[in-house]
């Protein structure tokens, strides 16, 4: 074989190979989203999205809120840290996500705002402040499927010693290229640092 096919060979292999461990990784990644953690959690958290032109929840947030409600109701968790930033739109997520749940029976005094949670990262390590502040040993995520062993990691590398999940129950066709970002998302998380003794 001349070594000019050889080379694009190895390419063709080697291309291949990647697009396999991505396909792979991405299915492990949402399989792994999808399976809902259970658990009776000292705090709920639910991760902001965007906010409507109006001012109420997209509604792939509305979704994650609902999903929140009804945890909240099943006796999951007796409070909730609604995390979230400032979006683009210049709402402030977290309090249109406390005016949400309140307005759908979760009491004012029960819901916790974040509104320095403008990433995941921030969002966990905000977590486990207010966990310290509040005594809070475990918590409990609500977040779109793909996006949840990420936010995991982060709250277990900050030192959270029980973390439950439930997916959002909202699908869109934009998951199609979500999925495999967030699996580069992923790793970049396993490889920071964190800071577990950080306020």
């Amino acid at each position: 074989m001349r070594p000019r096919h050889r080379f694009a060979r190895y390419i063709i292999v080697a291309a291949g190979s990647l697009l396999l461990a991505l396909l792979v990784g991405t299915c492990i990644l949402v399989a792994d989203g999808l399976h809902d953690r259970l658990g009776v959690a000292d705090v709920g958290l639910v991760l902001g999205n965007t906010i409507a032109s109006d001012g109420t929840p997209s509604p792939r947030l509305q979704a994650r809120l609902e999903r929140t409600v009804e945890l909240y109701r099943g006796g999951y968790f007796p409070a909730v840290i609604a995390s979230g930033g400032i979006g683009k739109e210049g709402f402030d997520e977290a309090a249109v996500m406390r005016d949400y749940l309140v307005s759908h029976g979760i009491p004012a005094d029960r819901v916790i705002m974040d509104n320095r949670g403008a990433t995941t990262f921030m969002s966990a390590r905000n977590t486990v402040e207010i966990s310290r502040q509040q005594g809070f040993h475990s918590v409990f995520v609500i977040s779109q499927y793909f996006h949840l062993p990420r936010t995991r990691l982060a709250l277990e590398r900050f030192g959270i010693p029980a973390v439950y999940t439930a997916h959002a129950r909202f699908f869109e066709s934009r998951d199609i290229y979500s999925c495999p970002r967030e699996l580069f998302g992923y790793l970049r998380y396993f490889l920071r640092h964190y800071d577990s003794g950080a306020t």
